[in-house]
């Protein structure tokens, strides 16, 4: 069964137009299955680069006829130099980062999800991982005016369990999102990831990057993907590791109903 806002678009660029919205909005009721391909360029202490594929599904229920609950995980796929050798690089997968959302399932003009974030110490290598279990509050706020998706997802997550020898896990995440559509599903996007590491020395709390970059929704087939490439500068980062600069390329199926 097509999704009701997708069957009742009159035109194909009406359903690009809708399908492309409907994509960029964190807590819509749309099944997605985003890889997200991030290079990470002048990290560690040889200034080489770091290459993480992000796993991201996101998975909708419906609780209720009022309730949606979004479920979004990270599962990190990495290859990272090694802080100590030159040329030495470690490869594996990550630490788990599940994250759910409570959603209204009809909002207003401005949308928005609450609920909790967790972090699980699934590193298949030491310096890939945390080595913590931890947990923290999640939301994400977005408005939609016109051909605009504006909004920001945010979640802290504290450890409180782990690896007796690894230091505490306190960190900040948040992407703020600023996307234009275009006709043809064509969009510009600005959607960099801010980090605080609160336990770092206080010149290598922050990563701050500032970029963009462009996309497109579109049929391959009968199936709808999200396709987009940004860049990304960090004004602000950990003196020692960086990185200076990313570049971020993202394939995403996506499921209307």
């Amino acid at each position: 069964m097509l999704h009701p806002v997708w069957a009742f678009a009159t035109t194909q660029d009406d359903q690009l137009h809708t399908l492309t919205q409907e994509s960029e909005n964190p807590v819509a009721k749309l099944a997605t299955l985003p890889f997200q391909d991030n290079t990470y360029f002048r990290y560690g202490t040889f200034n080489r680069p770091q290459y993480v594929l992000n796993i991201q599904p996101v998975i909708p229920f419906s609780l209720t006829p009022d309730w949606n609950l979004i479920t979004r995980t990270i599962l990190p796929v990495m290859n990272q130099p090694n802080f100590y050798r030159s040329h030495a690089y470690s490869g594996g997968i990550g630490d788990l980062n599940p994250t759910f959302f409570l959603s209204p399932a009809n909002p207003g003009k401005v949308i928005w999800g609450l609920g909790p974030s967790f972090l699980f110490p699934t590193a298949t290598q030491h310096d890939l991982g945390a080595g913590k279990w931890g947990a923290g509050p999640a939301a994400v706020v977005l408005g939609m005016p016109g051909n605009w998706v504006l909004g920001a997802l945010a979640y802290n997550i504290w450890s409180f369990a782990g690896e007796s020898n690894r230091p505490t896990y306190d960190q900040l995440t948040l992407q703020y999102f600023i996307n234009y559509n275009f006709p043809k599903g064509w969009f510009v996007v600005s959607s960099p990831i801010v980090t605080a590491d609160w336990q770092a020395n206080s010149n290598d709390v922050w990563t701050v990057p500032v970029g963009g970059g462009f996309g497109r929704v579109f049929l391959m087939g009968k199936q709808a993907v999200n396709t987009s490439l940004q860049a990304f500068y960090n004004v602000k980062q950990p003196e020692l590791t960086g990185p200076a600069w990313s570049v971020r390329f993202v394939f995403t199926f996506l499921f209307p109903e």
